[in-house]
């Protein structure tokens, strides 16, 4: 059923490509070979690349469950699959889920970015998406269509990747507890900017961790 939900919405935001970059989220690497998930993403992101989808990719992820940086992997894993470092782009804010959608989706404007889509695993996607339909965020969807990807030559390249390591690493896991890591992935440790929240019962709600807009910042200022 996810992977029918998945090739829908994949069919349905096709139709406004190309976008001007994808976001993929991060998934911890063990230091020696990438697992199904990696494999899966990160092929797939190199996919809307070579067919024109999108013109640049943001990988999202910092080092969270290893000590290597999720994002910089995998754009290292894409570079040698292909893809320019010019189109390479890495957001290393995030360590939860719905925290890799948001902070590239600033990264994403930052660079002067209009067309964005999310472009992750079938499984990922399904409730990623009704992160961004409760925020208003403007991003499509892009998953993983499972039948495309078994045609694919999933190969993995040679990749060094020790230059992606984080000096003095120190596991999530060993500094949040379980609830404090439950709360991230639902989105409660998002520092919002207001500009992006279109419901006042969300302003509301997370004024105590919103960077107030450029009007607002000019306005106390002026006072």
């Amino acid at each position: 059923m996810l992977y029918r939900s998945a090739a829908k919405a994949y069919s349905k935001d096709l139709k406004n490509q190309p976008y001007d970059a994808i976001i993929v989220p991060g998934f911890p690497f063990n230091g020696e070979k990438w697992d199904m998930i990696l494999q899966m993403r990160i092929h797939w992101a190199h996919y809307l690349y070579a067919k024109g989808y999108t013109k640049n990719i943001i990988f999202s992820g910092g080092a969270v469950a290893t000590p290597y940086i999720e994002s910089r992997v995998m754009a290292a894993y894409a570079h040698a699959l292909g893809i320019p470092r010019e189109h390479l782009f890495t957001e290393e804010k995030a360590q939860h889920s719905v925290e890799n959608v948001y902070y590239s989706y600033r990264l994403a404007k930052d660079s002067g970015f209009s067309k964005i889509a999310l472009a992750t695993d079938p499984i990922q996607n399904s409730y990623m998406r009704k992160f961004i339909k409760k925020n208003g965020l403007p991003i499509a969807l892009l998953p993983t269509v499972i039948d495309t990807l078994k045609v694919m030559n999933l190969y993995e390249p040679r990749v060094d990747f020790k230059p992606y390591m984080q000096a003095g690493f120190v596991k999530l896991s060993d500094t949040e507890g379980f609830f404090k890591r439950f709360r991230g992935t639902m989105g409660q440790h998002i520092v919002w900017y207001e500009e992006d929240l279109k419901k006042k019962k969300y302003r509301r709600k997370y004024k105590a961790r919103t960077v107030p807009s450029e009007n607002s910042r000019n306005l106390k200022q002026a006072e």
